[in-house]
């Protein structure tokens, strides 16, 4: 299945959270987004039923091996695509805000082409 843009967001988030505290809840989520516990608990529920997220026996949301691919590699692109913005001159807010827009949509031959170019800029 194909993820759409909220989908990664999610898995991102919920990646994030993981690597700051360990363990995360749907709670951690909605705080983290903004968004309200239950259409937190909605679409986490959606990613389990796709097989990006399980919940261990304490509750804890626990990436599947292919929900941590998805997230690693949307967390890859937003850190570098945030990067290269701040080194083009951008303000860190509007880097990482058009990197998160842009994260999704970029296809993986101009990713791995800046990926590449990026090496050679920082």
């Amino acid at each position: 299945m194909s993820l759409q843009e909220s989908g990664e967001m999610y898995l991102e988030t919920i990646l994030q959270l993981k690597q700051e505290n360990g363990n995360v809840r749907s709670i951690d989520v909605a705080n983290r987004m903004g968004y309200s516990k239950p259409s937190i608990s909605r679409a986490v529920h959606s990613l389990e039923a796709n097989g990006y997220v399980e919940f261990d026996q304490d509750g804890y949301i626990v990436l599947t091996d292919s929900g941590k691919a998805v997230a690693e590699r949307t967390l890859e692109r937003h850190s570098i695509l945030t990067a290269l913005f701040m080194k083009l001159g951008v303000s860190p807010e509007t880097a990482a805000e058009d990197a998160c827009r842009i994260e999704h949509v970029i296809s993986e031959e101009t990713f791995a082409a800046i990926k590449k170019h990026s090496g050679k800029v920082f």
